[in-house]
C-alpha cells in the first residue's frame, strides 16, 4: 500500500515535471518566433523589405536591388531613412524589425520575402513640394484632418540615400533630420494658440468687444517695447482685425488685460500641449511619437503679463518654439470644429515576409483641448483671413489660414511660415510651411502651399 502511494506521487510529481517543461518549451518557442525579426535586423546577416507611398512607389529599397532614377529619394530621405545608422529619428530605423525578410520558421528569404511598409505618403505630391522651393531651405508638412494620414512631409536641404555618406562632413545643417518633426520658431502662427486661449479665458462675447489701439508699438506695464511690423500703426483694432493684421501691439495688450490671467494663459497652454516655464510639465509630454519617430512638442516661458519676455512668447518670438507637425495638428482641431486634435501617423499597413498583413492604422484623437464653440469661432476668423489675404496668392480654395515671420539667427534671419487648412470636405488637408530666410530666394510660402495643393486636392 505504501509503495502503491509513492509510485503515484512519483508519477504525479512527473507529470508536473512535464507540463512544466512542455509549457516552457512551448513559449520559448512562441518568443524566439517572436523576437528573430528583431535580433536578425540588428545583426549582419539580414534581408530587409521595402517602403512603399500610398500609391506603391517605392521610398526605400531593402535589398537595393531596384533601379531609381537619379535623386528619386532625395524629397523625403531624410524622414524615411535606411538602415545605415547615420539617421535615427526615421521611418525605417524606428521600424527595422517590421522590414525583416526573416523568420524563425522559414529563416531568411532573400528573394521572394514580403516584408514591407506602405505609407500614407504621397511621394509625387512630395517631390513637387520639394522642386517648388526652388533651392530653399525649410520643410513643409501636411495631413488629412480627419483621418491622420500624413500625406507630405518633406524638409530641405535632403538626401537621397542610396547616393551615401562619403560627404558628410561637408552636408549642411539639417540635412539628416526631418525639420518638420522639430521646434522651430513659430512668428505670429503663435498668435493663433494665443486667440484660442483668450476664446477659452474670457468668452467669444468678451474678447470681440475687446479693442486696443496700436500706433506703430506698444509700451507694456514694464516699459518694454512691442513693435509693430506697421511702423504707422493700425489705429484701433478687434481681435478679427487683429489677426488679419498680425498686429504685435493688440496681442501684447490682449495677454496683458486683467480678463487674461497668466495662470489661465498657462493653464491653457499646457492643454494645447506645450512644456510651460522651463518645463514644469515637460516629463509627461516631451514628444509627440508618429510610428516611432519622436516629434518635440512645443515650449515656451511665461513668467509674467506685463514682461516683454512673456507678451513677446505669446506673439511666437522669444523662448516659444513649436514644431510645424504640431502647428499642423492645432489646424485640425479647429478644422474639425471639435477641439480636438487628428493625431497623425505615417503607417497605412505592414506585411510579414510572407505578405500577411500584421499591422493596419486607425485614426486616433487627442483629448478635448478647447470647446467646439472655440474651434467654430477661430475656424471663421481664420477663413475670413483666408478669403480677405489669400484669394489670389492660393487661388481655386477656401482656405483658413495664418501667416507668420519669425526672426532667427538673432534678428539676422527671418523665416516665412504658412499654417492653416482647405475648408473642404472632399479635400480636408492641413498643412504648415516654413521657407527659412525668406529673402534671400524667389520661393514663396504661398506659392509652396499652392504646389501642395494642386497635388493633393481632387477637382
Amino acid at each position: 500500500m505504501i509503495v502503491m502511494k509513492s509510485i503515484r506521487r512519483c508519477q504525479h510529481i512527473i507529470t508536473v515535471f512535464l507540463s512544466v517543461f512542455i509549457i516552457g518549451t512551448v513559449i520559448l518557442v512562441l518568443r524566439i518566433n517572436r523576437e528573430a525579426p528583431f535580433y536578425m535586423s540588428h545583426s549582419e546577416n539580414y534581408e530587409l523589405g521595402m517602403v512603399y507611398d500610398r500609391n506603391g512607389d517605392v521610398l526605400f529599397d531593402g535589398l537595393g536591388k531596384g533601379e531609381y532614377p537619379d535623386n528619386h529619394f532625395i524629397d523625403v530621405g531624410n524622414l524615411i531613412g535606411d538602415d545605415k545608422g547615420q539617421m535615427e529619428n526615421t521611418l525605417v530605423a524606428k521600424n527595422i524589425d517590421k522590414l525583416n525578410n526573416y523568420s524563425f520558421s522559414a529563416g531568411i528569404v532573400r528573394e521572394g520575402g514580403k516584408a514591407a511598409i506602405y505609407t500614407t505618403l504621397d511621394h509625387s505630391a512630395n517631390r513637387a513640394v520639394y522642386n517648388a522651393y526652388m533651392g530653399a531651405k525649410g520643410c513643409a508638412v501636411a495631413y488629412n484632418y480627419k483621418t491622420g494620414e500624413i500625406l507630405v512631409c518633406t524638409s530641405l536641404p535632403n538626401i537621397d540615400p542610396t547616393k551615401g555618406y562619403g560627404n558628410i562632413g561637408n552636408m549642411e545643417s539639417g540635412t539628416l533630420i526631418s525639420k518638420a518633426m522639430y521646434g522651430t520658431v513659430p512668428g505670429s502662427t503663435q498668435k493663433v494658440s494665443t486667440v484660442i486661449s483668450a476664446m477659452e479665458i474670457m468668452g467669444k462675447e468678451k474678447l470681440f468687444s475687446k479693442k486696443y489701439s496700436c500706433q506703430g508699438f506698444y509700451i507694456n506695464g514694464t516699459d518694454g517695447k512691442i513693435d509693430c511690423h506697421n511702423s504707422y500703426g493700425h489705429g484701433e483694432q478687434n481681435i478679427q482685425q487683429a489677426v488679419e493684421n498680425s498686429c504685435n501691439p493688440f496681442f501684447a495688450q490682449l495677454v496683458e488685460d486683467e480678463d487674461m490671467s497668466l495662470e489661465k494663459i498657462k493653464d491653457m497652454y499646457t492643454k494645447l500641449g506645450y512644456a510651460v516655464s522651463d518645463g514644469e510639465n515637460d516629463a509627461e509630454m516631451k514628444y509627440i511619437d508618429i510610428n516611432g519617430i519622436e516629434c518635440e512638442r512645443a515650449s515656451t516661458t511665461l513668467t509674467d503679463s506685463a514682461d516683454f519676455s512673456t507678451q513677446w512668447g505669446c506673439i511666437g518670438q522669444g523662448e516659444t518654439l513649436a514644431s510645424p507637425v504640431q502647428l499642423m495638428m492645432w489646424q485640425s482641431a479647429v478644422a474639425n470644429g471639435t477641439g480636438k486634435m487628428t493625431m497623425p501617423y505615417l503607417i497605412e499597413r505592414v506585411t510579414d515576409v510572407y505578405g500577411d498583413e500584421t499591422e493596419s492604422s486607425e485614426t486616433n484623437y487627442s483629448e478635448q483641448l478647447f470647446s467646439s464653440e472655440t474651434a467654430e469661432t477661430v475656424k471663421q476668423i481664420l477663413l475670413t483671413n483666408g478669403e480677405n489675404h489669400y484669394a489670389y496668392s492660393i487661388p481655386g480654395y477656401n482656405v483658413a489660414i495664418k501667416s507668420g515671420t519669425a526672426q532667427v539667427k538673432d534678428g539676422a534671419e527671418e523665416n516665412a511660415l504658412l499654417v492653416g487648412f482647405v475648408n473642404d470636405t472632399a479635400n480636408p488637408i492641413a498643412f504648415c510651411v516654413v521657407l527659412e530666410n525668406k529673402y534671400s530666394t524667389p520661393a514663396v510660402a504661398e506659392n509652396i502651399v499652392t504646389t501642395m495643393l494642386n497635388n493633393l486636392c481632387s477637382n
